[in-house]
C-alpha cells in the first residue's frame, strides 16, 4: 500500500497539467500577437505590404481559425477595434480588412456593408464561400497592403459564405450579391496567401 499514495499524486499532476494544458490551447493566439494587439490597443494599427519583403512573405501565409475561447478573450475585442480603426483611417481608409493585413495569422475579415443600411463594418469569424452564382465579371481593385496600385479582376458577384457567428460561434450562412460580393472575395483570399495582384489585369499605377 506505500506505493499508492506516490503514484496516485504523480497520476494527479499529469491530468493536472494536461487539463491545464489543453485550456491554454483554446486561446489561440500566439505571443508575438498578443504583444502587437496590446501594443496598438485602441490605435492604428501598421498595415503588412507588400513592399517590404518580410511582410510579403507573411502575407503569403495561410490564417488559422479562431476559437471560442479566442472570441471571447479581449484580445479578440482589442483586434477588432484596432482593425476597425485602421480601415477607417482617414489618410488610407478602404472598404474592407483582413486580420493578417495587420499581422495576425488568423481567419477574421471585416467587410463595408454597401448592401445595407448605413454600410456598416461587419467581422467574420472564419469565412469561406461554399458556393457562387453566375458568371465572374471584371471589375477594377485595390488593396491596402499593395500601395498605389490598381488592376482588374474577375469576380463573382453573387456568393453564399459561411461563418463562426460572433455571439455564440454557432455556424451561419449567407448569400451577398453586387459589389460587397466582390469585397468578400478579396478578404478571404487574403485569409489563404493571395492577393489581388495575382489574379489581376491590367495593373496599373493609381
Amino acid at each position: 500500500m506505500k506505493n499508492i499514495r506516490p503514484i496516485y499524486s504523480i497520476v494527479t499532476i499529469l491530468l493536472v497539467a494536461m487539463f491545464i494544458s489543453c485550456n491554454n490551447k483554446s486561446i489561440t493566439f500566439n505571443d508575438k500577437e498578443i504583444e502587437l494587439i496590446n501594443r496598438y490597443k485602441n490605435s492604428i494599427m501598421p498595415l503588412k505590404t507588400i513592399n517590404t519583403e518580410s511582410d510579403s512573405i507573411f502575407l503569403r501565409e495561410i490564417s488559422t481559425p479562431l476559437t471560442k475561447e479566442d472570441l471571447e478573450s479581449s484580445y479578440f475585442q482589442e483586434l477588432t477595434h484596432s482593425m476597425l480603426m485602421t480601415v477607417n483611417n482617414p489618410e488610407n481608409e478602404g472598404v474592407g480588412i483582413a486580420a493578417p493585413q495587420v499581422g495576425i495569422g488568423k481567419q477574421l475579415i471585416a467587410v463595408q456593408r454597401l448592401d445595407k443600411e448605413g454600410e456598416p463594418f461587419e467581422f467574420y469569424v472564419n469565412p469561406k464561400i461554399i458556393s457562387t452564382c453566375g458568371d465572374k465579371e471584371f471589375g477594377g481593385e485595390g488593396c491596402l497592403s499593395v500601395p498605389g496600385m490598381r488592376g482588374d479582376v474577375e469576380r463573382y458577384r453573387n456568393i453564399t459564405i459561411e461563418y463562426n457567428d460572433i455571439e455564440n460561434f454557432e455556424i451561419k450562412t449567407e448569400t451577398i450579391e453586387g459589389f460587397t460580393a466582390v469585397i468578400f472575395q478579396h478578404e478571404i483570399d487574403h485569409l489563404n496567401g493571395t492577393l489581388y495582384i495575382d489574379k489581376a489585369e491590367n495593373i496599373t499605377n493609381k
